[in-house]
């Protein structure tokens, strides 16, 4: 297979594309529900998770923004609270399995993976990636309470903010744009060679992990969709790393965010990995194991 520069580019731009028309629309939404204060409408249904996750109830907010909207809200709302770093790996383990719920699912099913599934998965093991922590040795959390402002955006109007994020969803596009496309053509490159035909697969595997696992979900998908198409991949390779990504995405950034306020980011890193791993194989197994077979009987 020799390395074909206009497929690869009309292929990583029709993925591009697709991501974003997602993105600017669904991002520009989740400003305007922080704007108009519709989010505070509805935190009570966050009260109970809270509680769950034994962290003060006045968190509800700070979850409910990150369930729906972005991570950033989220800490921007968690930040005057004054939670202990214990409280604050909790937040950040939970959060980093289930931020951004509702724009994600969407690009999850573009890649054929269910609503359901994708809201189930990550609701659940969100729960789950949290109960080790109140085993683990009290040292491994500093017991002083992190303080530190974080700057929120006032804008005089309506229309000053729907111009502001409309800037920046603009400016995350680009950023998409350019990610997906220098991936896709790295990959296409390398698979063109010789020594890697024999293992086209699993190099298709592994960038797309590794694109979600370092950039987020939105920049793996756009890979993932791209590697879908070409035939790459199969159904089951789809399906596992979906749900690796889901579990765990965006180790970097997004961790970090949460690490600068006490956070334990060995802890936030290795729990999501290994969670990520185990029910990625699980699932894969039962599903085209058992589940699959079973109804084509």
């Amino acid at each position: 297979m020799r390395f074909d520069i206009k497929k690869t580019t009309h292929s990583a731009i029709n993925s591009a594309i697709l991501i974003l028309k997602l993105v600017i629309p669904l991002y520009i939404l989740s400003d305007i529900l922080l704007y108009m204060g519709w989010l505070d409408k509805f935190s009570f249904i966050f009260e109970p998770v809270t509680a769950i996750l034994h962290l003060p109830a006045n968190a509800a907010l700070s979850i409910a923004a990150g369930v729906t909207l972005n991570i950033y809200a989220a800490i921007a709302l968690a930040a005057p609270l004054g939670l202990t770093p214990y409280e604050w790996t909790v937040l950040g383990l939970f959060l980093g399995v289930c931020h951004s719920m509702v724009v994600e699912s969407v690009i999850m099913k573009k890649i054929g993976i269910p609503y359901i599934y994708s809201i189930f998965l990550r609701g659940s093991i969100g729960f789950i990636a949290v109960l080790p922590l109140s085993y683990f040795p009290k040292s491994w959390f500093s017991h002083d309470i992190v303080t530190k402002n974080i700057e929120t955006k006032n804008f005089d109007n309506f229309w000053q903010m729907l111009y502001h994020s409309s800037i920046n969803s603009l400016s995350l596009s680009f950023k998409i744009i350019l990610l997906i496309v220098s991936i896709i053509f790295l990959m296409d490159f390398i698979k063109s060679s010789k020594v890697m035909q024999t293992y086209m697969q699993k190099v298709s595997t592994v960038f797309s992990i590794t694109a979600g696992l370092i950039l987020g979900i939105t920049y793996g998908a756009g890979v993932l969709i791209n590697e879908a198409k070409s035939g790459s991949l199969t159904k089951r390779d789809i399906f596992f790393i979906a749900t690796f990504l889901m579990i765990c995405h965006s180790v970097i950034e997004d961790t970090l965010l949460f690490v600068i306020f006490g956070a334990n980011y060995g802890i936030l890193v290795t729990i999501r990995a290994i969670l990520a791993i185990v029910v990625s194989f699980t699932f894969s197994k039962i599903v085209f194991g058992y589940i699959i077979p079973a109804f084509k009987r």
